[in-house]
């Protein structure tokens, strides 16, 4: 596996970001038949060249949502009350009702070699994350819409199922 350059892929996806959108409004306005089998195809191949240690673009950009379980679970691994870490680490997103991170990167995410120091309680939102093996793809494009162009996997699974369905090869 190659190293990861960040910077290579911010800018390739500002350059892509909007075609990779409207491949995605596409699909959802469509709704092709196969969509889901293609992209779980598609889903393993992207993971043969992907690391997420080798990026954790997520965890320095973006806030999971925090579920009431995922506090409770996560402030009894840290030693704190639920109420005591939602006034240190969170807010509440009163548009969505969602508990989310204060602050970018992820208090959690340790920048020396981008493992998480609460992985085995880490929140629902991040155990899911990139959300690529939902059973019910077209479900989610609002989602991978938003992750194109935070996540290197699911850039290049758009990528790879834009070039599978309709033959188009990004620059």
């Amino acid at each position: 596996m190659s190293p990861f350059n960040l910077k290579s892929f911010k800018k390739k996806m500002l350059q892509n970001k909007p075609i990779l959108r409207r491949f995605l409004t596409r699909q959802e306005n469509n709704q092709p038949r196969g969509l889901d089998k293609v992209m779980h195809q598609e889903n393993v191949e992207v993971w043969k060249d992907m690391d997420c240690l080798a990026c954790a673009n997520c965890c320095k950009t973006m806030s999971p949502t925090f579920t009431n379980e995922d506090i409770r679970r996560i402030s009894k691994h840290v030693g704190m009350s639920a109420q005591a870490f939602r006034d240190k680490y969170l807010y509440l997103d009163k548009a969505d009702n969602d508990w989310m991170n204060k602050a970018q990167p992820c208090q959690f995410l340790n920048l020396d070699d981008n493992k998480c120091s609460i992985y085995e309680v880490r929140p629902a939102d991040c155990a899911g994350f990139p959300h690529h093996t939902k059973k019910k793809p077209l479900d989610y494009i609002h989602v991978y819409k938003q992750n194109v162009e935070y996540c290197p996997a699911t850039y290049k699974l758009v990528e790879r199922m834009m070039y599978r369905m309709e033959g188009e090869k990004l620059k």
